[in-house]
């Protein structure tokens, strides 16, 4: 997994630049202050090693996530060794799982950063700073105490780069970092950590009935299919979800339920062979790339399949386009349900 590291002196932008480049990049932000914040309004002060405890943890359950990475702010005192030992070793840890760390350093005139200190987002993410006064007054303390930015050629590190933001906007330094390292837009590792499937208890079959109908009566009213799950009954829903080889799973987003998968076989003793049938989101969280991220948690819980099988209509562009980019390729003959509809065959056999 990847690290970004954004140094700089205080109200330089580090989280607004790094909540630019989470727009923009497959990255999470960790700004330094979601630790401290908490700690301070629990325990009245900054307790160093609470605050180092809480990094320590975020830091082993991300990297057991699917994002491409972390970026992460800090105020590095270059003049103290406590700040390198401790800025490598967290490095290390990510360079350890064979990922890439880049190093961003951010620099910006004081005038500039005390008018920042005032900005609405900073205020608002950051309760320690609402005294504007006492705040300025420990950012220029700070920086008169410590050595807050690095001399030329002092930061060792491949990949870094030092930005002066005195005049740019939060966006473009984003694009320039993101430009720089040639760094991952978001993608489909966003919506599978956002994503989880949830067995269907036997009370809430009946939930799952009136989600489907949702899910796909725009789809009899279009085409009229009088096998439609539209109009499938609920006990039909029952028996499928009585097969012992087969099972219903809620696809939730954001611990909402946002569709409906079933996988499996009718055979109870086949195991490399499972069907997707059926699956759906209703309509208000479509084309948020949920069933992609559903398809692929379902390959995940039944590792020892072989071979996937589902069907779809044929004039379902935006259906055929997701299983194909799920690795479905066509098989066997069309079925022409009625002279608006087809019925085809996808199948994708793992290695």
């Amino acid at each position: 997994m990847d690290l970004i590291v954004l140094i700089g002196s205080g109200a330089v932008g580090k989280m607004t630049v790094g909540q630019e480049l989470v727009k923009i990049t497959d990255f999470r932000l960790f700004h330094n202050h979601m630790m401290i914040e908490p700690v301070i309004e629990i325990f009245g002060k900054i307790d160093g090693s609470v605050v180092s405890k809480l990094r320590e943890d975020i830091f082993d359950a991300f990297m057991r996530t699917e994002y491409q990475g972390m970026i992460f702010t800090f105020m590095w005192a270059f003049d103290m060794k406590e700040d390198w030992d401790y800025i490598t070793s967290v490095a290390k840890r990510f360079e350890d799982t064979g990922g890439k760390v880049y190093w961003v350093e951010l620099t910006a005139d004081q005038a500039v950063r005390i008018e920042r200190n005032k900005t609405e987002n900073r205020l608002r993410n950051k309760a320690s700073k609402r005294d504007i006064a006492v705040s300025e007054d420990r950012m220029i303390r700070e920086e008169t105490k410590y050595r807050l930015e690095s001399k030329e050629g002092e930061i060792p590190f491949e990949n870094h780069i030092k930005i002066d933001n005195t005049n740019l906007e939060p966006g473009e330094v984003a694009k320039m970092i993101k430009e720089r390292f040639s760094l991952p837009a978001r993608g489909a590792n966003e919506m599978m950590n956002r994503v989880f499937l949830e067995e269907v208890r036997e009370d809430e079959l009946e939930l799952v009935h009136k989600m489907q109908i949702e899910s796909f009566m725009p789809l009899y009213e279009k085409y009229h299919d009088e096998c439609s799950p539209a109009i499938e009954s609920l006990d039909r829903i029952k028996a499928r979800a009585a097969v012992p080889n087969r099972k219903y799973y809620f696809i939730v987003k954001d611990g909402a339920r946002a569709g409906v998968i079933n996988i499996g076989n009718n055979n109870p003793e086949e195991k490399k062979i499972s069907f997707i049938s059926p699956i759906f989101i209703i309509p208000r969280y479509q084309n948020q790339g949920i069933g992609y991220a559903a398809i692929q948690k379902a390959f995940e819980l039944l590792p020892d399949v072989k071979t996937w099988k589902l069907d779809t209509i044929l004039q379902e562009k935006g259906n055929c386009h997701l299983y194909e980019k799920c690795g479905f390729v066509r098989v066997g003959e069309e079925k022409i349900i009625n002279d608006k509809m087809t019925l085809i065959d996808y199948e994708l056999k793992k290695a």
